[in-house]
C-alpha cells in the first residue's frame, strides 16, 4: 500500500509540472529528510512546493521501510524528476524553471565514556553548501570539541570505534581553513553552559552528502563530542580528550 501511494503521489506531481503553463514564473522547491525509526526502520519525508504568482501549493510524502527500501523509492522518484525537468525545458523551449533540492538526514548524539551527553545532529545540504547543527545536553559547562571521524561506528563505550579524525586528504590537525592545513573533520569548539547544554552550526562547501566525491562525503562517518576543548594544533586530533557522545552518519 506504501509502495503504491507513493507510486501515486510521483504521477500526480508528473501531471502537475507537465500541465503547468510556462508563460507563468514557477518556482519548485523540494526537500528530502530522513530520520530513523529504529535500529531496522527509516522514514523520509519529502515535501514539495509550488509557488506561481503569489500562489503556493505544498505537498508531503512521507515513506517508511527498511533503508534499502527508502532509498530505492527516493532513488526512483530522483529519477523522475530529472526527466520531468528534461520534458518541460523541451516542451517550452525556454529557460528551464528554478529548482532547489535540499537533501536533510538527522541523527542523534549517544553518550559515551560513561558521560550522560546526548543530544542531535542534523545536517542539510542546499546548492553545493552543506550545514551542520548540533544541540548537546549532558556536557560539563565549558569549551568543548566536536569533530567528523572516519567511521559510523559507535559501538564501543569509548566511541574509539569510529576511528581517527577524517582526513581524506592527508593533512596536518588544525584549525577550518589554516594554510597549514586541517582535517575535513576538523569543526573546531563550541561553549557548553552552566546547564550543559551546547550548541554549533557549521556551514562548507568541502562536504555533501552521498556525492562521489569521497573527499567530500559524510555518509559512513561519525560526529563525536569531546570531553575537553581542541587546541587546534596537537598532532593527530587536538588533544580533546575522552569522547563523551558519540552518532554514526549513516542513510
Amino acid at each position: 500500500m506504501k509502495k503504491t501511494y507513493f507510486l501515486l503521489s510521483l504521477l500526480c506531481v508528473g501531471l502537475m509540472i507537465s500541465c503547468a503553463d510556462p508563460k507563468k514564473e514557477t518556482h519548485k522547491e523540494i526537500s528530502i529528510e530522513k530520520k530513523k525509526i529504529n535500529d531496522s526502520l527509516v522514514q523520509a519525508t519529502i515535501v514539495t512546493k509550488y509557488t506561481t504568482g503569489e500562489k503556493v501549493k505544498e505537498e508531503v510524502q512521507i515513506i517508511e521501510g527498511t533503508p534499502g527500501e527508502v532509498n530505492a523509492q527516493l532513488d526512483t522518484y530522483k529519477k523522475q524528476v530529472l526527466q520531468e525537468q528534461g520534458e518541460v525545458a523541451h516542451a517550452s523551449h525556454e529557460k528551464m524553471q528554478d529548482e532547489k533540492m535540499i537533501k536533510k538526514i538527522q541523527f542523534n548524539l549517544n553518550p559515551k565514556s560513561e558521560s550522560n551527553a546526548n543530544g542531535m545532529v542534523m545536517f542539510t545540504e542546499t546548492e553545493g553548501q552543506v550545514t551542520l547543527e548540533a544541540h548537546i545536553n549532558g556536557l560539563t559547562p565549558g569549551t568543548h570539541a566536536i569533530h567528523v571521524h572516519e567511521k559510523a561506528d559507535c559501538s564501543s563505550p569509548d566511541g574509539k570505534s569510529a576511528g581517527g579524525h577524517w582526513n581524506p586528504t592527508f593533512t596536518p590537525h588544525g584549525k577550518w581553513g589554516s594554510e597549514t592545513g586541517f582535517h575535513r573533520g576538523d569543526i573546531g569548539n563550541f561553549t557548553a553552559d552552566e546547564t550543559g547544554h551546547g550548541m554549533i552550526t557549521f556551514s562548507t562547501d568541502l562536504w555533501c552528502i552521498g556525492c562521489e566525491d569521497e573527499t567530500k562525503n559524510l555518509l559512513g562517518k561519525a560526529i563525536i563530542i569531546h570531553q575537553g576543548e581542541d587546541d587546534l594544533s596537537s598532532q593527530p586530533s587536538g588533544a580533546a580528550g575522552a569522547r563523551v557522545s558519540c552518532a554514526g552518519i549513516i542513510q
